[in-house]
């Protein structure tokens, strides 16, 4: 995305493998702190602690970013107490990216027609869902999502024909941007929907409000 990004792991193996994918590649111990003394820590906008299934060095690269000031830190947790001890530590964003994909694809699974989606909260989610067959040919305001299930079209992807350099067809996601009440649904099109869960399964499963 046109960032700088420096990568370190320990492994001259993995050091190699990426050298051509990112800006820079350095083989140490991130949990030595003299040799972390040696990154340009305090000018970076973001260090990442990406180890996950080692946690004894996890935790201690953690801890050594914190000792050196580093500016922003996001640590990776594969577990509650993983999650538990890097937060202690002073951690304030944490992820859990192989969790976060099973919880996507469970969705995915759970509602039919459902191509991803995003967690806003226990209760709330954005989702991109194939665009149920009643509403082809309706405007956004005739489909009245918002009366019926309440919930929010966000924008409307639409699969968009191409030809690559050989002549090859191929599929383009085009984002519409924010639609209008006017906007007509497509056949093919997947919309992107945000409200509660049990409402997004109701339209979704064509139930009407209660």
């Amino acid at each position: 995305m046109g960032f700088e990004v420096i990568a370190v792991d320990s492994d001259m193996k993995k050091v190699n493998e990426f050298k051509d994918r990112v800006t820079h590649t350095i083989c140490l111990d991130s949990g030595d702190k003299a040799a972390m003394e040696t990154l340009p820590l305090k000018d970076s906008d973001a260090v990442i602690v990406a180890i996950g299934e080692d946690f004894g060095a996890s935790v201690l690269s953690t801890a050594v970013l914190k000792q050196l000031g580093a500016k922003k830190i996001i640590g990776r947790a594969i577990s509650d107490l993983h999650h538990t001890v890097i937060e202690a530590i002073g951690v304030e964003e944490i992820i859990r990216p192989e969790e976060e994909s099973a919880s996507r694809l469970a969705k995915r699974l759970q509602l039919k027609g459902v191509v991803d989606s995003f967690e806003i909260s226990e209760d709330y989610n954005i989702v991109e869902t194939e665009i149920p067959e009643r509403y082809f040919g309706k405007t956004v305001e005739e489909a009245n999502l918002r009366q019926e299930f309440n919930l929010n079209i966000l924008t409307i992807i639409r699969m968009e024909k191409t030809k690559n350099i050989i002549g090859q067809s191929s599929s383009k996601r085009q984002v519409m941007g924010v639609v209008s009440p006017q906007t007509v649904f497509k056949e093919g099109d997947i919309i992107v929907l945000f409200g509660n869960n049990k409402d997004i399964k109701k339209c979704l499963s064509q139930e009407p409000m209660v």
